[in-house]
C-alpha cells in the first residue's frame, strides 16, 4: 500500500458580499492537499474543477465524493452544515462559488420553478450533483481565476461575472450566447487556448511569437489572438506582461534575488529594459519597491 502525502493547502477568499465569496484553490506540489473551510446549512455551494481532480470529505470521513476535471459538484443541504474538506491531487484547480440560499433564491424569485432544489417540495431536502462544465462555463471561471484589473473595479467585475454563471449554469437551453461568441461552442479551441498561455507562462523568459505559438497549438493565427482575448480577456503580450511583472514582484518580495536576477528570469536582458516595465506596471522602480517592503 502506497502511503500518501498529504499536506495542508492553501485558498485565496474573494468576498463580494456579506453573503457570497469566491474560493480559489490552486495545488502546485508534488502531493495531494487537504482544503478545509467552514461552511454552514445556510448556504449552496458550487464547486469547479478546472484542472486535475479529487475528492469532497463528509461527516468526518465516513462519506466522500469524487470530482473529476472539467465538472462541477453542486452542494445544497438545509438540514445539516456541510464544510468544505476537500483532498484534491497535484496540478488540481479548483473554483468554489459560496453564497446563502437566501440571497440565491433571490436571483430566482419570479422563477424559482425553473430550477429544480428550489421547487416547494424540494426545500428541506438536500441536493447533491455533479454535471460537466460546459464550454459557456469554463470560459467565466477562468476569467474570474485571470481578472486583473484595478482594485476599486475588482468587486463589480467579480459580481458581473458571478451573476453570468449562474445564469449559464440554469439557462434553459437558449443558445443565443453560443451563437454570438463561436469559442464558447467548441471545447477544443478551449483546450488549444489554454495551451497557448501554459506555453507563454512556461518560456516567459523567451516567448514564442504569435505565428509559431499559433501553430504549436494548432489554431489559424486569428483565432488564437480572438480566442485568447475572449477567454483572458487580454491580449497574449498584454497578459503575459502583467503575469510577468507579477512574477517579478513575488520574487523581490522574497528578498532572495536582486535586481538583475528578477529581470533576467522574466525575460529582460538589461537591467534598465526591466526597470522601465517595472515603472510602467506598478509606478515605482524595484529598488524602490524593494525599500518600500521594509518601511
Amino acid at each position: 500500500m502506497t502511503a500518501k502525502n498529504i499536506a495542508e493547502g492553501s485558498y485565496r477568499k474573494l468576498t463580494l458580499e456579506e453573503d457570497c465569496y469566491i474560493l480559489l484553490a490552486n495545488n502546485g506540489s508534488d502531493g495531494i492537499q487537504k482544503v478545509k473551510h467552514p461552511i454552514d446549512r445556510s448556504y449552496i455551494q458550487f464547486h469547479f474543477c478546472l484542472k486535475g481532480g479529487g475528492k469532497f470529505i463528509f461527516n468526518e470521513g465516513r462519506y466522500a465524493m469524487e470530482i473529476a476535471e472539467d465538472h462541477s459538484l453542486l452542494l445544497y443541504n438545509t438540514q445539516t452544515d456541510l464544510p468544505l474538506h476537500m483532498e484534491f491531487r497535484p496540478g488540481s484547480q479548483l473554483v468554489s462559488l459560496v453564497m446563502t440560499i437566501r440571497s440565491f433564491h433571490a436571483l430566482f424569485s419570479s422563477e424559482a420553478d425553473y430550477i429544480p432544489f428550489l421547487s416547494e417540495e424540494n426545500r428541506s431536502k438536500k441536493y447533491y450533483t455533479q454535471d460537466p462544465i460546459t464550454p459557456a462555463v469554463s470560459v467565466i471561471l477562468n476569467q474570474l481565476v485571470n481578472f486583473n484589473l484595478h482594485p476599486s473595479v475588482s468587486p463589480l467585475y467579480l459580481r458581473g461575472k458571478v451573476y453570468e454563471l449562474i445564469a449559464l449554469l440554469f439557462n434553459r437551453g437558449d443558445d443565443t450566447l453560443l451563437e454570438q461568441c463561436p469559442y464558447l461552442v467548441d471545447e477544443d479551441h478551449l483546450k488549444r487556448i489554454r495551451r497557448a498561455k501554459e506555453i507563454i507562462i512556461e518560456r516567459m523568459s523567451e516567448p514564442p511569437g504569435l505565428k509559431p505559438l499559433a501553430e504549436e497549438v494548432g489554431l489559424p493565427l486569428k483565432k488564437l489572438k480572438e480566442g485568447f482575448k475572449q477567454v483572458y480577456g487580454d491580449s497574449v503580450y498584454s497578459f503575459l506582461f502583467d503575469y510577468k511583472m507579477e512574477y517579478a514582484r513575488k520574487m523581490l518580495e522574497s528578498q532572495r534575488y536582486n535586481v538583475n536576477e528578477v529581470g533576467l528570469k522574466v525575460g529582460y536582458s538589461t537591467a534598465s529594459h526591466f526597470i522601465t516595465a517595472f515603472r510602467k506596471k506598478f509606478g515605482t522602480t524595484p529598488k524602490k519597491y524593494v525599500m518600500s517592503l521594509a518601511g
